[in-house]
């Protein structure tokens, strides 16, 4: 939808330009501004006057706004700002198009939106005019009622951030450990991630995913329940990665290079360009290769990545486009699980970072193919319908192995890991989207209301085979481990997965204003779920299961609003009570109330947020009994886990040279019978991102801690303790220097001081350690 405003407001903005006078200029309001920089003051104009605009940022650099109050018309409200300024406005239905006075002509590639605007790309922000991924209503993110962080291109970029753990890991909240070198597991508020959308569309999360950035224009991440766009599902969060789009007329783009520590080599291009003469066809390519080795022994790893879109106004009132992405992952030496905890003595080990004990044959290679493609298009009274498509191929080839799990090496000779778990496995899994919706504007005494009606598919077929090992695997001293260890024998592969789910919904959501200052948001998702498993001849099936929505948001003053919103999610599971019956599906529910703030004309948003959330009808062993006619363990729904905390953000520009990212979350997780779940995950973070410009020169810092987390587990003795991590606080910098207006060279360090921690600690007995000290030089021409 946001495109598609994006290109009308193009369009509406080349009308405007045609005309050096102003429309609507006798349209009278209050206006309420104060003293400040010209971008700011446009901005906050361009809020209260409720209307869209059309600026080169360039143009307002240096330039100052004097204090605007009282009732006026849109001509001197506008005359009074841009007084002695050398620019004129022009105003066009809600377009407001600013630009140098008596020049009848701007270049719309040198255009930028900056009010209500969702793509991140060029903007140079750490927020976003609006989000739409918890109810597919374009909201800003004061107004919608639920925890809502973004990760823009412009974080992206200043913190170098390439991959899937690397969004979720500069979000205050999210703990995602990797579970060892391919894989990693993602949690909030005390719940797992099983899933992730892309533009909105839920595709599943196994884990191994490793979504390349570079096909992306930002990152939003909707905190709690989200079960009204993405159905199924762990009520964590949601992460809704956002792609880019072909937005260009002129032949744009950039070239990057990046050199990195323990030989971490990346190379990026992205090019976009009209295709025919009126740039009502649009083209971009991305295309990314990295080579690297590790800070961990024996591991290598090649990554592949290509994207292409092709963005098409077909008339005025519809946008089509098509595309597809590709992405290679080939890891040699890939280690499954950790090292050692303890010594067989009982004293604890300290094998640092780059410790691995697995054999040199391990790999784990992955392929992604994605096609997609979707129209939009505008009717009547702004009423918007939209269609989209995605088919999704994701294939898994991995030859592994775990060393020593529960086994502890002796401390003198370094011998004792006796048994390796070993396994090659095959995973095919594709999904295929459908997604269509329709939003309608509506204006009920004098009030503004929109209703959005949609249908959503989904089916996922994922088939595995297994191959063993035919013999034992050797091992050696963990002291002298070189990895040369005999790769065995192995079987033939046989089928260990063969399932399909499907899940067809509908849903609604609308924004009704009770009055100017008072929103209700109110939603429902119906879904019908089906699983299959082909293996054991066996199905079960949930219909009709209805997911709510609700949400209230009161506009405080004028910077200010106050929200409260109840949301909900299922999740379907495999277990059978006592008459045979599988359960009904888990459900979880999120409870959330907070106040939000939007300063310097929406440039810089802040939030505090409390939240509860319930998950209810988990299943519990039924004492004795068994499903009749087997002996399978029977069932019940049972009270499940309590998460309760709240939380901080803030995200934006405090002035045009400083840019901020900050968080604070504190929650608290028990099961029905008040114990502590998910301790192995931090109860207390804070994050605060921050970059100032200094002329050609930017400075910038992420300042990362979080609280101790342990495992109750068993030491090598058979003692019960606990394996624990303390508080860990991490610095990483960047410096940016624009040597000219199209070439910049950065530098990353993370870890800057070198701090050792475990960042893993869940195979009870074993330990992954974090990231040391890492630099990264990156050299980007943009043409």
């Amino acid at each position: 939808m946001m495109k598609f405003r994006t290109l009308s407001i193009a369009v509406a903005a080349a009308l405007a330009l045609c005309s050096p006078l102003m429309a609507e200029s006798t349209q009278s309001l209050h206006v309420n501004i104060a003293a400040q920089s010209l971008s700011s003051a446009l901005g906050e104009f361009a809020k209260q006057a409720k209307l869209q605009l059309i600026v080169d940022s360039k143009l307002l650099e240096g330039k100052k706004a004097p204090t605007l109050q009282g009732d006026m018309s849109l001509k001197e409200a506008l005359s009074k700002l841009l007084k002695g300024t050398g620019l004129e406005a022009t105003i066009q239905g809600d377009v407001m198009v600013i630009k140098p006075q008596n020049d009848a002509e701007v270049a719309l590639d040198a255009i930028t939106i900056s009010a209500a605007q969702a793509t991140t790309e060029g903007t140079g922000s750490y927020t976003t005019g609006s989000t739409n991924t918890a109810t597919k209503l374009n909201l800003s993110l004061r107004d919608t009622p639920q925890s809502v962080v973004v990760v823009t291109h412009q974080q992206i970029e200043d913190q170098n951030l390439e991959s899937f753990a690397d969004v979720v890991n500069s979000i205050a909240g999210f703990n995602a450990p990797v579970w060892d070198t391919d894989r990693t597991y993602i949690t909030m508020r005390g719940f797992e991630v099983d899933y992730y959308q892309i533009d909105g569309m839920p595709t599943y999360y196994g884990g191994n995913v490793q979504q390349d950035l570079v096909m992306y224009d930002r990152v939003e991440v909707v905190r709690g329940a989200n079960g009204l766009m993405s159905g199924a599902g762990e009520p964590a969060a949601s992460i809704n990665f956002m792609r880019k789009h072909a937005t260009s007329k002129e032949a744009t783009g950039s070239v990057t290079a990046k050199a990195g520590s323990w030989d971490n080599y990346r190379g990026t291009v992205d090019v976009q360009s009209g295709v025919n003469e009126s740039g009502s066809v649009r083209a971009r390519v991305v295309v990314s290769k990295e080579d690297k080795d590790s800070f961990v022994d024996f591991y290598h790893k090649d990554t592949e990545a290509f994207y292409g879109i092709v963005d098409a106004d077909i008339g005025d009132n519809t946008l089509f486009y098509a595309g597809v992405s590709y992405q290679n992952n080939s890891a040699d030496g890939s280690s499954w699980g950790g090292v050692p905890a303890w010594f067989s003595d009982g004293t604890r080990t300290d094998f640092g970072a780059s410790a691995s004990f697995t054999p040199k044959w391990t790999y784990w290679e992955t392929e992604t193919k994605t096609i997609f493609t979707g129209v939009e298009h505008t009717f009547a009274n702004d009423v918007k319908l939209k269609a989209n498509y995605t088919h999704l191929e994701f294939e898994s080839d991995s030859k592994l192995a775990l060393s020593g799990y529960y086994e502890f090496p002796d401390r003198t000779t370094g011998l004792g890991l006796n048994s390796v778990y070993a396994g090659k496995y095959q995973t095919e899994n594709k999904q295929d989207t459908i997604d269509i919706y329709t939003s309608i504007p509506l204006e009920v005494g004098g009030l503004k209301h929109e209703i959005l009606v949609g249908l959503a598919y989904n089916q996922e077929d994922s088939i595995t085979h297994t191959s063993d090992p035919l013999s034992s695997v050797s091992t050696q001293s963990v002291y002298n481990w070189n990895g040369n260890i005999p790769e065995p024998d192995w079987s033939d592969f046989y089928k260990t997965e063969d399932t399909v789910t499907k899940q067809l919904g509908a849903y609604l959501a609308t924004r009704i204003a009770l009055r100017e200052d008072l929103k209700l948001i109110l939603g429902s998702r119906v879904s019908n779920w089906e699983y299959e498993n082909k293996l054991s001849d066996y199905s079960y099936e949930h219909d009709h299961v209805i997911t709510p929505y609700a949400g209230v948001v009161y506009d405080l003053d004028e910077a200010h609003s106050i929200y409260v919103s109840y949301t909900d999610i299922f999740k379907p599971q495999d277990y059978r009570d006592k008459s045979g019956n599988y359960l009904d599906p888990k459900e979880g529910a999120s409870y959330e109330a907070g106040i939000k703030g939007e300063y310097f004309g929406g440039k810089l948003n802040a939030a505090l947020a409390v939240f509860r959330m319930e998950q209810d009808n988990v299943a519990e062993a039924d004492g004795a009994n068994f499903v009749p006619g087997t002996t399978t363990q029977a069932y019940y729904g049972a009270a499940g886990v309590v998460s309760k905390g709240y939380e901080i953000d803030f995200s934006g520009s405090i002035t045009p040279e400083w840019s901020v990212s900050a968080g604070w979350v504190q929650f608290s997780a028990k099961d029905a019978e008040n114990v502590d779940v998910t301790t192995t995950h931090p109860r207390k973070e804070a994050k605060l991102g921050t970059t100032y410009k200094m002329g050609q020169l930017t400075l910038g810092t992420v300042l990362s801690w979080q609280s101790k987390f342990y495992e109750s587990t068993n030491d090598s003795l058979g003692n019960a303790v606990d394996l624990t991590q303390d508080a860990v606080f991490l610095v990483d910098v960047m410096a940016k220097y624009q040597i000219t207006k199209a070439l910049s060279a950065q530098l990353n360090v993370e870890n800057l001081f070198d701090k050792e921690y475990y960042s893993n600690i869940d195979y009870s007995t074993q330990v992954i350690y974090g990231d040391p000290r890492t630099v990264t030089l990156t050299m980007k021409y943009t043409f």
